[in-house]
């Protein structure tokens, strides 16, 4: 049935590619699917998916939510929710309006720190990349280090997040957000499947085990960008023992100074036969 790629990022969050171009390096790539799974936002999901009927290829819609537990960001992937749907949209609105909160209180350390930057300016960047719109995007720390990378203050993305943006770092932040429990439960009650992400990132198995015992979470990503075989095989052991759904993708953030973030669309793939567990079912139990 071929590959397919179920994490990637478009300029409708914090991808430096539009939708169709996540599409079109898909079908470069050979893959049967992709999707798109931007930052509390499915903004680009029906650019990705015109391109991908014109294009022949399986679009996923899907979402990253940004939760919290335990004081350590946790990200929580969810496909074929409705993005029609009035309460999901209300939803991703609240977490956008957090990341906005966030954005500003980073600005404002930054200022403290000293950095000739405004949060004007770090939206004019995000315009740059979204051709020009942002209703309904996310705006993110990319687009912070980019800024600093023109004004001077930084040589490199890693370094703008290595000195200011990281966890640990001199102008991180962290306001309260949703419960990863929460944010499930809303990819629940839109109709679609929960994945929990990049597990291999949290540095706390524990936590990662606890969620998956306690929170309702369907899924695990146990291939991704930065996961190495060990990892790969710890998450498959815990998806195995757990009876999760095992899935994969690059995290593809797009290129930026010549290096691609995380991983090139199709360098981490599943088999395509994960589609058919992560579709919606009607009531009689057939996929929709």
């Amino acid at each position: 049935m071929g590959k397919v790629d179920l994490h990637t990022h478009t300029t409708a969050s914090d991808g430096t590619g539009s939708p169709s171009r996540n599409v079109q390096l898909a079908k470069a790539a050979g893959l049967a699917a992709i999707a798109i799974t931007d930052h509390d936002t499915m903004a680009g999901v029906e650019e990705a998916l015109a391109e991908g009927e014109r294009l022949g290829i399986t679009v996923v819609p899907g979402v990253e939510l940004s939760t919290v537990a335990d004081g350590q960001d946790i990200h929580v992937l969810g496909y074929y929710a409705n993005w029609r749907d009035d309460l999901w949209q209300q939803r991703l609105t609240g977490l956008r309006s957090v990341r906005d909160n966030r954005n500003e209180l980073i600005v404002a350390k930054l200022v403290e720190l000293g950095l000739d930057i405004t949060l004007e300016e770090v939206i004019a960047v995000a315009l740059e990349h979204s051709g020009g719109a942002v209703s309904g995007k996310t705006v993110g720390r990319p687009h912070i280090a980019e800024l600093l990378i023109r004004k001077g203050a930084v040589s490199t993305m890693q370094e703008a997040f290595d000195r200011y943006l990281a966890s640990g770092s001199a102008a991180y932040v962290n306001p309260p957000r949703v419960h990863p429990y929460e944010a499930i439960t809303w990819i629940k009650e839109a109709g679609g499947v929960s994945i929990l992400a990049h597990p291999g990132l949290y540095g706390n198995d524990e936590l990662v085990e606890e969620l998956i015992r306690s929170g309702g979470v369907q899924g695990i990503e146990v291939y991704h960008s930065d996961h190495g075989p060990q990892e790969e095989a710890k998450y498959l052991q815990l998806a195995e023992q757990y009876g999760l759904i095992v899935t994969g993708g690059s995290d593809y953030h797009g290129e930026r100074e010549g290096k691609v973030f995380h991983g090139a669309i199709g360098s981490r793939t599943v088999d395509a036969g994960v589609l058919g567990k992560l579709k919606p079912r009607s009531n009689d139990g057939s996929s929709e």
